[in-house]
């Protein structure tokens, strides 16, 4: 043990402590002698006087004395004795007398332990003391205190010790790489395990469980930046066991949801699940339920991606937002082959906002440029050749050079305007889709 401005009451306080029983910290000692009596009150009242005053070098002197000569006192003195040095130390710019003045509080706290029992409680403070002093020059001490301190107390863990605990553990594995993924891990699913106990202990209780919900979602913020390959396999092998056991837990769920999102795991169908499962919990979002419908789409499961993006169509706020639900409800019903409501659409996502106009007119243009086929009357080739001809005048909108190359490949040739009598330049309507173009053609 190193030498500390306290090293003689400590040493006492020691010896005595080894055999005083946790009992006497139930209630107050005093010196059975008169005047060690009157000395003991005087010391006590100065000294918390003095950190009430925040005078904590005027209450170290008093301190001491109790310590040396009434250390079964109470567990009170060991607080302001935490106090008293936790604040010395804090304020001291000398590193060597920081550290002896830490090195003191260490053993203020084994003393608590010896004297008083509550060995995981007040260990658990002893390793928060430790890790603020020595985080950066002692980080794997300090990880280690701090995994002492989760063995003794386990779902007992103060609250405040569980987020700095992972910040530790992100300076040991990223900063110093004294830790593995697997390590990392190991301390994360510890970790998952009491948040979750303490939360559901807390609803039985009926009790607010905000402020632990949002320490679990500051460690799952926290561990992406770890180092830790979060990926497919990792949701795969580590999340996806625990959400079959409990598919209605949204946390985990979430979870899943954002480590797929990020790990670009979106075509694996415990996504969507996942994804499914938020939505229809009540947690409405614009962007989840466009691209539950977009998905539904590719699925060829129109139904689905209809509600999913009609319920967009009221999620939404933003007009690029609104724009963009009305293009893909177009793509929706030109799959389904109801071209007429697709153009209607698309023009409608235009006038919600122009940013998508080129989009727009490009889905426009196909839906003429593929249109030929229902079209087609077969009693005049010009006339059926109008779909190419309108589908060119949107590509060209759109500003899409190489579409409206192909679009033209389609246009009637010289020989068969000059058949039909037609001249190039006069505007003709397609009957098909009610709208009229102007007559080229492709040669």
């Amino acid at each position: 043990m190193k030498n500390t401005i306290l090293a003689g009451a400590m040493a006492l306080a020691l010896m005595t402590g080894a055999n005083a029983a946790f009992s006497q910290c139930q209630g107050v000692v005093w010196p059975e002698n008169p005047e060690m009596r009157a000395k003991a009150e005087e010391s006590k009242v100065l000294y918390e006087d003095a950190v009430k005053a925040d005078q904590f070098k005027q209450a170290l002197k008093p301190w001491n004395w109790m310590l040396k000569n009434v250390p079964n006192h109470g567990t009170s003195l060991y607080i302001y004795g935490a106090d008293i040095y936790d604040n010395l130390a804090s304020k001291e710019k000398d590193p060597a007398r920081k550290a002896v003045l830490v090195d003191s509080l260490m053993i203020i706290y084994d003393l608590r332990i010896k004297t008083c029992g509550d060995e995981a409680a007040v260990y658990n403070r002893k390793a928060l003391s430790f890790l603020k002093f020595n985080a950066n020059d002692k980080p794997e001490e300090s990880l280690k205190m701090l995994d002492r301190a989760f063995e003794l107390s386990g779902n007992e863990i103060l609250d405040g010790t569980i987020i700095p605990y992972f910040q530790m553990v992100r300076l040991n594995k990223l900063k110093f790489k004294t830790m593995t993924d697997e390590e990392v891990l190991e301390r994360y699913d510890k970790v998952q395990e009491i948040i979750d106990a303490k939360i559901k202990e807390a609803q039985s209780k009926g009790k607010p469980v905000d402020k632990l919900q949002k320490i679990k979602a500051t460690v799952d913020e926290i561990l992406p930046t770890t180092g830790v390959q979060i990926d497919c396999e990792f949701v795969k092998t580590k999340l996806e066991p625990k959400f079959r056991q409990n598919p209605t837990d949204m946390d985990l769920a979430k979870k899943i949801f954002s480590f797929m999102l990020k790990g670009k795991c979106t075509d694996d169908p415990l996504w969507l699940e996942t994804a499914e499962l938020i939505h229809n919990s009540g947690e409405k979002d614009c962007g989840l339920a466009k691209n539950l419908g977009i998905i539904y789409i590719t699925k060829q499961d129109f139904e689905k991606a209809e509600k999913y993006l009609k319920e967009a169509q009221t999620i939404c706020t933003e007009g690029a937002d609104k724009a963009d639900v009305l293009l893909y409800l177009g793509s929706l019903e030109a799959k389904r082959g109801r071209g007429q409501a697709a153009r209607d659409l698309y023009r409608q996502a235009i006038s919600a906002d122009a940013s998508v106009a080129k989009k727009a007119y490009e889905n426009i243009g196909d839906l003429y440029l593929n249109s030929f086929d229902a079209c087609k009357k077969l009693k005049s080739k010009v006339d059926d050749r109008l779909v190419y001809l309108l589908a060119f005048d949107y590509y060209q909108k759109a500003g899409d050079a190489r579409k409206m190359a192909v679009a033209k490949e389609g246009f009637p040739s010289k020989t068969e305007i000059f058949e039909e009598n037609i001249q190039a330049g006069t505007s003709k309507n397609v009957e098909c889709w009610g709208e009229s173009t102007t007559i080229r053609t492709r040669d």
